[in-house]
């Protein structure tokens, strides 16, 4: 009989922690600073860790358990236990493997100025093929207002009648929240447009969310401005160049000292493709460490594969998975037909519009997904 339970126990399906969404505080007895973490769970195992409100882990099942035994406070003789009998491992390499989830979960708590997606040697999940909840990251379209000057083409100013008040954006930020999201980015139109910014990345912050802002920047080169987003807990920038305005360049020189991960972004176009690399070479002089680059002129796309590589030899490093620029020269106008939805879009990540409408990505405008201040969560995204 016991033969037969241990056959039995050998070849049962490993069955994944309960889903849900765990939390905790932590504040060291030592010198180092406090931090806090919230764990989502998903249904087959794997789980999304956010640290600090300011960085996104992925996790595969195993460094999920891991997390959520953390979050619970389960003593580490109990963790190399449970997760030696789960995955059929030695306990002593079970135990060491805990002991090194933890450390990695320090480094990632002291070192400042990091990507809104790191995995620091964590085996990360595909974000497209995981059996996800809901979304990984809501782009937040505050504004479809833009500053003087900017094209008319750069942001669809006739899509809405209204937009939402503070009390509506910081509804949907905790609708957001309760759903599972765990990262958000302030988009537009220009967002440093609307007053209530600071108060609404403060409201992200609150929720635990990791906010994010996609600008141009002029705005943050008034030192006085940044600290107030930076205090309210802003964790990541994406600022889109202008190559042709010096305030834009002066809003690099202000940002890039700051304790703030910031990505460049480069909308490559007949008018300044043949400025591109003497604009990488000023941007690496000025100590930019991370670029984004895009374009829909598919007759550009030699010249913007031939950036990449430039961007590489000045060890610019390239960032693939952060929103861009709301205009016509969307990278994905060339790559996608017209009908396809991007990978990714409407699962792994949402937008919402100034009044509150989902979309799948930008640009979507007719395939609305509902709203989502007056639609439930389970109409919105199934």
């Amino acid at each position: 009989m016991k033969l037969m339970q241990r056959l039995s126990q050998l070849f049962t399906k490993v069955q994944p922690l309960p889903e849900g969404l765990y939390q905790k505080q932590v504040a060291p007895a030592d010198d180092r600073p406090p931090y806090r973490m919230h764990l989502r769970l998903h249904k087959n195992g794997s789980g999304i860790l956010v640290v600090n409100a300011a960085t996104v882990l992925q996790l595969n099942p195993t460094a999920a358990e891991y997390a959520y035994h953390f979050i619970q406070g389960t003593l580490p003789d109990e963790v190399a236990r449970q997760v030696a009998a789960r995955y059929r491992v030695a306990k002593d390499v079970a135990r060491c493997d805990y002991q090194s989830f933890i450390e990695r979960i320090r480094t990632l708590v002291e070192m400042p100025d990091l990507d809104p997606v790191s995995y620091l040697d964590f085996e990360r999940v595909a974000p497209y093929s995981a059996d996800l909840t809901a979304p990984l990251r809501l782009d937040c379209a505050l504004t479809y207002q833009l500053p003087p000057g900017a094209q008319a083409n750069s942001a669809p100013t006739k899509r809405v009648d209204r937009e939402l008040t503070t009390e509506e954006w910081e509804t949907i930020l905790d609708k957001a929240w309760e759903a599972g999201i765990p990262h958000v980015t302030f988009t537009g139109g220009e967002p440093t447009l609307r007053d209530d910014l600071p108060e609404l990345i403060a409201h992200a912050e609150k929720n635990g969310q990791v906010s994010g802002l996609l600008s141009d920047g002029v705005k943050l080169a008034d030192k006085h401005y940044l600290e107030t987003l930076l205090q309210t807990g802003l964790d990541h920038l994406l600022l889109v160049l202008q190559p042709d305005n010096k305030a834009s360049w002066k809003a690099i020189e202000t940002i890039i000292p700051e304790d703030l991960f910031t990505t460049v972004h480069l909308t490559l176009t007949p008018q300044n493709v043949d400025k591109g690399v003497d604009v990488l070479e000023r941007l690496s002089r000025l100590d930019v460490e991370n670029l984004s680059l895009s374009t829909s002129d598919a007759s550009l796309k030699d010249a913007l594969s031939g950036l990449q590589d430039k961007a590489a030899v000045l060890g610019l490093s390239l960032k693939f998975d952060l929103p861009v620029p709301y205009s016509t020269e969307h990278p994905v106008a060339f790559e996608t037909a017209e009908d396809d939805v991007p990978e990714g879009a409407g699962k792994a990540w949402l937008y919402v519009e100034p009044d509150g409408d989902v979309l799948p990505a930008q640009g979507m405008a007719d395939k609305v997904l509902g709203n989502l201040l007056r639609d439930p969560w389970n109409k919105i995204y199934t």
